[in-house]
Formats: C-alpha cells, structure tokens, sequence
C-alpha cells in the first residue's frame, strides 16, 4: 500500500472532543486530523471516541466523498488507549490513521494487522522513531511519515525546540531532513511539524515554503488561520509557473544539457520544473 497522500496541503488538527468542530475544521482546510491523543485530557478521551464515531456516520451519509479527507490520531501503540482507540475506529470508514510517538516499525505492523486496509500516517516524534524512520517508511501500510519537534526535545531530556529568534535547534532540523529523507526514499509522503506559534504568521509561512521547496507534501496546523497561509505557501507563484513551462518548452527542442536565460540546464532543473507545474495543478494554480 505504498504510496501518496491525496489531499493537501493544508492538514487541520482538531481535538476529538470538540465534535462542534469537525465540520467546520474539515470545511476549512484540505484535510482534518481528528486528535484522540495529546489534544485531549486522559478523562475526556472515552467521550472523544464516541463523538469520532458519531461524525463518522454523520459524514457518510452526507458526504461521503468527503471521507478520505479525516484522518484520525491515534494514542502512541504502548499506551492503555491505543487498543480503545483502535476499538472505536472498526467498522468507521475512515481510512487514514496517525499513529503517534511511533518508534518502531512492529508498532505500524500491530496498528495494520488490527485495521485491515488502513493507511498510515507514522508520526516521528521521539528519539528512536526518528532513527527508525528508514525501516518504519518501508512498511507497506505507510502513506506518510511526520515529524514533530516538541515531543522530540522532550525525548532527548531537552526543553526547547527552538531558538530564542524562532529558528530549530540543530538536532530539530536534523529531525526533520532525517523524515523527509526517509519518505522520499520509500516513496511516501513528508508532513512537515506544526508552528506552535499561532501569532507568528510570518515565521510559518517562511517555513511552509521551505517545507515545499524541500520536498514536503503538506503542513500540519494548529489553527484556521494557519490553513490560508500555508496554502499560499505550497502554490507557485505565476512567474515560478511561467517559468517552468518555458523550461520544459525549451528541453523539447534542445536535448541534453542546454543553456537557457543565462544557465545551464540539466536533468535535475527538468524534474524541480515538473514537481513545479505538479505543485501548481495540486493547488489549482493552473487552468
């Protein structure tokens, strides 16, 4: 079952115990993740369940296309509630799982022999689950792989992720080349951390277009108000759109390397020019 995410870029966390936002979380971004775990206290968790379930079959019914577009959070596999979790997602259509703090890939097998057909998302956010990411990736059940930088600092026995200017600490980038690589060679897709910071417009949108600039396929958020501006993040601009088409243009009629507006062109120009135009059609930035 290796292979892609099919919505994004825009992935909206909401707490499962907020069902009064469901609708309009999955309404406002490109997809919602549903959070059974760190979103939710341990005591709210029970009727946290239920309310995923119930929006399950509210959904079908009205929407069922609209389906593919939940992702649901699951407790971390050596935790009491990740069988609870598991229990009330059989027999729900959603199909997508991300199962937090994974440190193993045992633990993304446990999690697919007891959802037959589910797709997931592995959630690298500890210490050995980022220097298990290469094997986790691998695992036929997994669409995707995130990263995440607070609970990594706290499995290191740190107590910051970032600087006091706002950028990650060195082994937080590290973290997150390490899951993007992995992904990439598994040929799965990479989800970049959220930006805690919900006043911080600014620093999110550098970092979203960082983020698919490297080669991410989408962007967790927090908030509504990060959706708009990682969207505007992941689509090309036109002159980046221009551009890539004028290339691809030109390696028709020039095989081989070539010059072309005062460089030198190659293969590897050629391929970032088609994930442009891919990047644009997935965004809708082209007619």
């Amino acid at each position: 079952m290796t292979g892609r995410l099919d919505f994004g870029p825009a992935l909206l966390f909401c707490p499962g115990d907020r069902p009064d936002r469901f609708g309009k979380a999955l309404g406002r971004a490109d997809a919602v993740i549903l959070d059974l775990e760190d979103g939710v206290a341990s005591a709210d968790r029970p009727a946290a369940r239920e309310a995923v379930t119930a929006f399950a079959r509210e959904l079908s019914e009205a929407d069922p296309d609209a389906v593919r577009r939940v992702i649901v959070r699951v407790n971390s596999a050596d935790t009491d509630d990740f069988a609870e979790d598991l229990g009330c997602l059989r027999g729900t259509p959603f199909g997508t799982v991300m199962l937090a703090k994974t440190a193993s890939v045992d633990q993304v097998a446990r999690l697919a022999e007891q959802l037959d057909g589910i797709r997931i998302i592995a959630l690298c956010e500890t210490a050995a689950g980022v220097l298990a990411a290469p094997e986790i990736a691998r695992h036929p059940s997994v669409v995707g792989l995130m990263w995440g930088a607070e609970d990594l600092v706290v499995s290191l026995g740190g107590s910051s992720s970032r600087r006091d200017d706002g950028s990650y600490r060195d082994v937080a980038r590290f973290a997150r080349s390490a899951v993007l690589l992995a992904a990439a060679v598994a040929r799965a897709d990479a989800i970049d951390a959220v930006h805690v910071d919900l006043d911080d417009l600014v620093g999110l949108g550098e970092e979203a277009a960082d983020a698919v600039a490297s080669g991410f396929a989408a962007t967790a958020c927090l908030h509504p108000a990060q959706v708009a501006v990682v969207r505007a993040a992941y689509r090309p601009t036109a002159q980046r759109i221009d551009w890539a088409r004028r290339l691809l243009a030109a390696a028709e009629l020039a095989p081989g390397a070539f010059r072309f507006e005062g460089g030198m062109v190659d293969e590897p120009l050629l391929a970032q020019a088609g994930a442009v135009l891919r990047q644009a059609e997935r965004a809708g930035a082209v007619e």
